[in-house]
């Protein structure tokens, strides 16, 4: 099957956008599969997502496609990328101690479900060598303390550079990143947490929402920023919950909400359908 190519752009909106785009891959043997857009009239922003596949024997390249297609992206003002839609998503998962998010991802990858390639695990523990040994793929240990915390940074973004990484996901690791880590991963680092913010903050946020009588439970994927847990929105889900339902049971439904909504989030980035719209996200489903 040809997968073809993706293209994704953003530019001020004004008439013939859609015209340029489509006459563009009609006369370098492009056939559109797939094509989603959005005007953004609050901001003034135009948004396209584009799938297309190349006629048979065509040459086309994602380099050849980015620097053909110049001429009409600069003369929209757009920031355009071409990606090769077969090409699974070079991708390091980041935990801690909590394992039901790093699992969820391993299988679904494993099953075909996701596509992304899992280059490596890294965790400031050691608790789950034995199930990322189990599929095959490199474990990294890597301590955070305060004193070292810069080190232990230095020392994750130099396995992420190794293995050619394009994709952080943060899958419960409870460690707060550093405003200068969060600017190097700004729109390829995706976090998952609990939706209870800013209510519940620190430990035991479930406890916390049964001794309160909540009546919804949440999680939200969004990309990481140097704002704690307020990066641009890319995923919401919820459950809902009762009075009769113990401790136990809410974090059980909130871990299955968290890992439903976290591989939504990686699979539209891995398939490249989130566009960036100031502290705002376009996800073309």
């Amino acid at each position: 099957m040809n997968d073809g190519f993706i293209l994704t752009l953003s530019c001020p909106d004004r008439p013939g956008i859609v015209h340029a785009v489509s006459g563009f891959l009609r006369d370098h043997g492009g056939n559109i599969l797939e094509a989603a857009q959005y005007n953004d009239r609050a901001t003034g922003l135009f948004f396209m997502r584009v799938q297309f596949e190349s006629i048979p024997g065509g040459t086309a390249t994602v380099a050849s496609l980015q620097e053909t297609f110049s001429p009409v992206g600069e003369s929209f003002g757009m920031r355009w990328r071409f990606f090769d839609a077969a090409r699974p998503t070079p991708t390091l998962i980041l935990v801690s101690r909590l394992g039901h998010c790093l699992n969820d991802l391993l299988f679904r990858h494993r099953s075909g479900l996701l596509p992304i390639d899992i280059r490596a695990v890294v965790s400031n523990h050691r608790d789950f060598y034995q199930l990322v040994a189990s599929y095959g793929i490199p474990f990294h240990h890597v301590p955070v303390s305060p004193v070292a915390k810069a080190q232990a940074e230095a020392r994750l973004m130099e396995v992420a550079d190794a293995e050619g990484v394009e994709l952080v996901v943060l899958a419960r690791y409870m460690q707060v990143l550093s405003e200068d880590l969060c600017r190097r991963l700004e729109g390829r680092a995706i976090n998952i947490h609990h939706s209870f913010l800013p209510s519940f903050k620190g430990a035991r946020p479930y406890r916390q929402a049964h001794d309160r009588g909540v009546k919804l439970i949440g999680a939200t994927a969004h990309y990481v920023t140097g704002a704690l847990d307020e990066g641009p929105i890319i995923e919401q889900d919820v459950e809902r919950v009762d009075h009769s339902m113990d401790v136990t049971t809410l974090t059980g439904i909130g871990r299955d909400v968290e890992n439903v909504v976290l591989a939504r989030a990686v699979k539209w980035h891995a398939e490249h359908r989130i566009l960036l719209n100031g502290s705002k996200t376009v996800v073309f489903r």
